[in-house]
């Protein structure tokens, strides 16, 4: 179907992709898609570029090449705009047209006022006939799926299930196309229940859990989190790798805010950035555990590493868990010491303590894809792409935790230093926060065009990061306390598969 070249009209191919795409099914044919999208673009450039019979039209191309790495022009949407550079009024009636201008928009990239314009223009629309009352069943339950959070933002694979469904309901469905893609999402699921048994089995070995009960045991949430970076089959040893991070990320971080003394930090510090085991002895007994869970799980990921590539990655991984284990400490002092930091001083430490560099350096390793110098120095260097996707991570993580924090007693984080520095509301503080995570996907999406030492796959794993963050947080703590809203959507993706009743 992707390969059909007797189609009617060259965009019907692209709203297949995208189908394709949002069912789930496009990790299959990757290479497919990548031709059709090449040939596309090629007999666009013949044709001249203003050959768009609708709105529609325009934003879903701009919205799938910008995605798969071509630098289309903000410039496509032009001729929807009127003699005073807005867009034009008598859009509003296309739904879709608004809809998919809307989820475009979400590609844009800083500076690019067409794409802002579009957003605003879009959203106030959208939700205005919402709040009408104006759309039909469907369309309201695609509008508002998209109002809540865009495709370009969503977890892969809990969009796939969502739009599974949502397919289903249309009149113009492809039969074939949703059978593969029901067919498709219980295979992957039974791949994900599998490795999530190992982990299981993995989890309670540490025996983390049972010996530290202050600490959170959160072994799903972790693993669908690590599912959300990577969900395809074949990526199952990078998702079991990072399920093991992300368990020891969460209790090493309640040892950090709410047990561990200031000088018994300091000691915990010093044995990890010295990685040596003979250090143990002077650790208190509860940090004794912790340090020989994360020393063993470390050590066993480099020593695949090396067996697999050659080379020696424990430097790399050791100094990772360094550089966070010194945010958490600088953290646990300013809880001590009741101090409020800067906005700017609290976010140049954040977008470290929040794990990202930890959690896409060891991704970086288990992707089993040749490893480089340069990738090797950039990753040490905190390369810009983990900067970006930390930061995003930081300020969802502390709009989806901060009055937990707050609660607890926990000052320091990017709402309240804001509040603090501007002396803001609490709602407008939470409105800068939002704001600048939209701007800080902007800078994500150029990643995409920058020359860099690092593969599409680790790209796509960055992305994902900020993904996951969006949706872990978007209604509260999906990690340290999930609501019920996250645990369905946990059972949706790694527990109930989808009934095939209707094949």
């Amino acid at each position: 179907m992707i390969k059909d070249e007797n189609g009617d009209r060259l965009f019907t191919k692209l709203e297949l992709i995208d189908d394709i795409q949002r069912l789930g099914l496009s990790y299959h044919f990757e290479k497919e898609i990548r031709d059709a999208l090449h040939r596309f673009v090629s007999l666009e450039r013949c044709h001249g570029t203003t050959n768009y019979r609708s709105l529609h039209e325009a934003a879903l191309t701009f919205r799938l090449l910008r995605q798969h790495g071509y630098d289309v022009s903000q410039d496509i949407f032009e001729r929807f705009r009127d003699d005073k550079d807005d867009f034009k009024t008598c859009l509003t009636k296309d739904v879709k047209g608004m809809l998919s201008l809307y989820e475009a928009s979400f590609l844009g990239f800083e500076g690019e006022r067409i794409m802002d314009e579009a957003k605003s223009f879009t959203r106030m629309h959208l939700k205005q006939q919402v709040k009408e009352n104006l759309l039909n069943k469907i369309q309201l339950e695609e509008v508002s799926h998209s109002l809540e959070l865009p495709i370009h933002q969503r977890i892969p694979r809990l969009e796939a299930r969502w739009y599974i469904e949502a397919y289903s309901k249309r009149d113009n469905i492809n039969p074939v196309l949703l059978e593969a893609a029901k067919l498709d999402f219980n295979m992957v699921q039974s791949v994900l229940q599998r490795d999530v048994q190992e982990m299981s089995r993995w989890w309670k070995g540490t025996r983390l859990a049972a010996k530290l009960s202050f600490s959170r045991d959160r072994l799903m949430e972790s693993f669908f989190w690590a599912a959300a970076l990577a969900f395809e089959p074949h990526f199952s040893n990078l998702r079991k790798g990072l399920t093991k991070v992300t368990c020891l990320i969460s209790t090493i971080d309640d040892v950090y805010d709410i047990y561990g003394t200031l000088d018994e930090l300091e000691l915990f510090n010093y044995a990890v950035e010295r990685w040596d085991i003979n250090i143990l002895e002077t650790l208190p007994e509860y940090m004794k555990i912790c340090f020989l869970a994360l020393y063993n799980a470390v050590n066993e990921m480099a020593y695949d590493a090396l067996v697999e590539h050659g080379i020696d990655v424990l430097p790399y991984l050791t100094k990772a868990w360094t550089d966070i284990l010194k945010a958490f400490l600088r953290e646990a002092k300013w809880q001590h010491d009741k101090h409020l930091p800067s906005f700017d001083d609290y976010l140049k430490n954040g977008w470290v303590s929040v794990s990202g560099i930890v959690i896409l350096g060891h991704a970086y390793f288990l992707l089993n894809h040749k490893i480089t110098k340069e990738a090797l120095e950039s990753l040490q260097n905190h390369h810009n792409l983990l900067c970006i996707s930390s930061i995003i991570f930081r300020l969802c993580n502390d709009l989806g935790t901060s009055r937990a924090e707050l609660e607890r007693g926990e000052a320091a984080n990017s709402i309240m230093c804001y509040m603090h520095e501007t002396g803001s509301t609490e709602e407008n503080a939470r409105e800068r926060i939002r704001s600048m995570i939209d701007e800080t996907w902007k800078k994500m999406n150029k990643e995409q065009f920058v020359d860099s030492p690092f593969t599409k796959a680790f790209k796509d794993r960055a992305f994902n990061l900020g993904r996951s963050s969006e949706c872990t947080y978007l209604t509260g703590d999906g990690i340290g306390a999930p609501d019920s809203r996250q645990q369905n959507q946990i059972r949706s993706v790694i527990v109930e598969p989808i009934p095939l009743k209707n094949i």
